[in-house]
């Protein structure tokens, strides 16, 4: 894909500067990968695990379908041992039906929050078809995939929650690295999970594409992250993200990476350090015309 590095403020170096022939390779740390799928305004992020298993949370609109298909491709991924499907809202779930058909899934996570749309019937449907295990997530859940990581469910739907509120919030661990994965939430759901849980995270997937919605001053002080990401298409009609959000996370000096402007974004971690990769520059990403 011609990824570029860019030595931001904190990359940092995985091992120490050995000679590679004074490394034992089987002590070194394993390494995790996050990719934040650029696919407009939606969400898609694909997870290697540290002992090589793979996990997809949301899949974008319907025409993205073959983007992050493509994007598989390019990761060598032949199967997904888990897909997530934070909530039903069509930007999504809409490209998840495109990726069952062509790779095999082995189980879907659920929020369980019903919704009455043709996009929702074709995901349900296209699990039916393919006879993946589905099942529903429950709050306080550990999703168990690999050994050396930790995954707790901290919200899914319950009666009286929207779509949205009903969207699966996702804490995942590696050794010392928190990332923190917030849907669709709002303002309700991130005033209660600060109460209920220790919500400390390196790096956060800001809720709801940077809406006013969501992301409370509050709300990101406990979380007191150093990167936040943001999945947004440029000139989007809803506004996203809002300027209260981005001032928030620079009272905060959090380090904001979107994929309106870096496009694809990659975070690479051994669980203490982490680096992270770009498909375009800043300049690029600014100047590029808006799609």
């Amino acid at each position: 894909m011609g990824y570029l590095r860019y030595a931001l403020i904190f990359v940092m170096l995985f091992f120490t500067s050995l000679p590679l022939s004074s490394v034992n390779a089987d002590k070194l740390p394993k390494e995790m990968k996050v990719h934040i799928i650029d696919v407009g305004q939606g969400d898609s992020i694909l997870i290697e695990t540290p002992n090589e298993k793979y996990i997809l949370i949301d899949g974008g609109r319907p025409e993205y379908g073959t983007k992050v298909l493509s994007y598989l491709e390019e990761q060598k991924v032949k199967k997904l041992d888990l897909v997530i499907a934070t909530h039903p809202d069509y930007d999504h779930i809409g490209g998840l039906v495109d990726v069952m058909r062509e790779v095999e899934v082995k189980q879907v996570l659920d929020s369980g929050k019903l919704h009455h749309t043709r996009t929702y019937a074709r995901y349900l449907n296209e699990i039916r078809k393919q006879d993946i295990l589905f099942n529903l997530a429950t709050e306080k859940d550990e999703v168990r995939l690999d050994s050396e990581l930790t995954i707790n469910v901290l919200n899914t739907h319950k009666k009286g929650k929207n779509s949205n509120q009903s969207s699966i919030v996702l804490k995942m661990t590696y050794k010392d690295m928190a990332f923190l994965f917030m849907g669709d939430v709002g303002k309700g759901q991130e005033k209660r999970l600060v109460e209920k849980y220790n919500l400390k995270a390196d790096i956060i997937k800001i809720a709801h594409h940077g809406s006013k919605t969501s992301s409370s001053m509050k709300f990101l002080k406990k979380v007191d992250p150093k990167v936040a990401l943001l999945t947004y298409k440029k000139r989007n009609r809803f506004g996203h993200p809002v300027d209260r959000v981005v001032t928030n996370l620079n009272k905060l000096d959090t380090l904001i990476y979107s994929t309106a402007v870096f496009g694809d974004i990659i975070i690479l971690t051994n669980g203490k350090n982490y680096f992270i990769e770009t498909e375009k520059s800043p300049n690029e990403g600014i100047l590029e015309k808006a799609g």
